[in-house]
């Protein structure tokens, strides 16, 4: 009589510091990454699975990293130690993940600062730095704007980055990046809703003018107002010496919020960009807003 058949044993779930056979069949994974962090971070499961959303998650931070990579190897050409401070850090899949592939290898001061206002989020991070040993990892309870007058960070700082801070903390994020003086600045900036607010308040006075129809419409003074919103932000930075580029981050299918801001300090000419600036907002009745733009070594522009 033959013996009933006993059911198959589930798969083990990959151990902790498992880097290789877990990430076999998980074309996901690139080489030498830690599949325990990425389960740690909640990306992957227990069992070494990705669900939709992990997925997409991290389509997007690994495509932000192949942007960053490059910035990196040119800092760290420069000299030996490199900064970096990702504000709005949240869970800090991007700072834990760029740590994972490029700064664990690092034999010098090289540091990530991530920057977060939840406690929580913030504790989190630090046991999970520690629990990897990496060293080079900080994590401070902060805003961003509290960020740039905090004594807890350098100085100068190499590579700002802010994914998908929203509404005006990617200002605030400029902002830093342009007192720490940073070489590079990558910026995935999320809802916008300031800029749109003071069109709206200023539509009676503007409305002699064509151009108002642009944004007559609340989905319009909405969508025009987070376009325009960048626009400023990427002439702000032209106004400070740096070369701009404004792509996409993923496929639209994946986030709705997609522009990505590459920028990295040239000390290009000043005057052009500055006057251009000046007559976007006077154009479109934001001369209010000139505070949020402009800074004060505009005037010395060139």
């Amino acid at each position: 009589m033959k013996q009933p058949k006993t059911a198959a044993k589930p798969a083990k779930p990959a151990p902790l510091g498992d880097t290789v056979t877990a990430a076999a069949n998980m074309p996901e994974v690139r080489e030498g990454q830690s599949v325990a962090l990425l389960q740690e971070l909640h990306i992957l499961t227990r069992d070494g699975k990705l669900n939709q959303d992990s997925r997409r998650k991290l389509k997007q931070v690994y495509h932000l990293y192949q942007f960053i990579e490059p910035l990196l190897k040119e800092v760290q050409a420069q000299g030996p130690g490199v900064s970096l401070v990702d504000h709005g850090a949240g869970k800090s899949y991007l700072g834990f993940i760029i740590y994972d592939l490029f700064f664990k290898h690092l034999e010098d001061n090289s540091h990530i600062y991530g920057i977060e206002t939840r406690a929580e989020l913030v504790a989190r991070s630090q046991e999970l730095a520690a629990k990897f040993g990496f060293k080079g990892m900080s994590f401070l309870p902060l805003s961003v704007a509290e960020s740039t007058e905090s004594k807890e960070l350098p100085e100068q700082i190499d590579i700002v980055t802010a994914l998908h801070a929203c509404n005006t903390a990617t200002d605030d994020a400029i902002a830093f990046a342009l007192k720490k003086k940073a070489k590079f600045m990558v910026l995935v900036p999320c809802c916008q809703a300031e800029v749109a607010t003071v069109l709206k308040k200023n539509k009676a006075r503007q409305l002699k003018s064509p151009l108002t129809e642009i944004w007559r419409h609340p989905i319009h003074t909405r969508e025009f107002g987070s376009q325009v919103t960048n626009v400023l932000r990427c002439l702000q930075l032209e106004a400070h010496g740096y070369h701009v580029n404004v792509t996409e981050l993923v496929g639209w299918e994946h986030s709705m919020k997609n522009e990505l801001i590459i920028a990295s300090y040239k000390n290009l000419p000043r005057r052009r960009p500055t006057e251009r600036l000046q007559e976007v907002l006077e154009t479109l009745g934001l001369e209010e807003m000139g505070n949020r733009f402009f800074a004060e070594q505009l005037a010395k522009a060139e």
